[in-house]
């Protein structure tokens, strides 16, 4: 079992930038990933990483302005780091763990998810 901790949401001017932690309960050897959720949209995928921070993946949305990567001082904490963000990423963003499969992400475990809203 895995729980995952988020943490780093809030508001932001368009253009700023936010920097949003998950925080894993213990070491695993599966993929971290974050994803996103607007009102009155589904989930989406934002970026993955691998355990050991050597493999990401990016939504075409984010790519060019947002880096997952592993904070190697704290081996079980996930970063994205969100620059020139828009109003179109206000969203509750959601850590998560889990496998790949089928080239996708078969996602095991969840976090509470944190608020991230961008003002125009």
């Amino acid at each position: 079992q895995v729980h995952l901790v988020e943490s780093g949401g809030g508001l932001v001017q368009a253009g700023g930038t936010l920097r949003l932690s998950c925080a894993a309960s213990t070491r695993a050897f599966i993929t971290y990933a974050w994803f996103r959720q607007a009102p009155g949209k589904e989930r989406e995928f934002v970026a993955r990483i691998n355990w050991s921070g050597s493999n990401t993946y990016y939504a075409d949305s984010v790519k060019g302005r947002f880096t997952i990567s592993r904070d190697n001082a704290k081996n079980t904490v996930y970063l994205l780091q969100m620059n020139s963000l828009k109003p179109e990423d206000t969203a509750v963003y959601y850590c998560a763990a889990g496998r790949r499969k089928d080239g996708g992400l078969e996602v095991d475990y969840w976090g509470q998810g944190t608020q991230v809203t961008v003002s125009s």
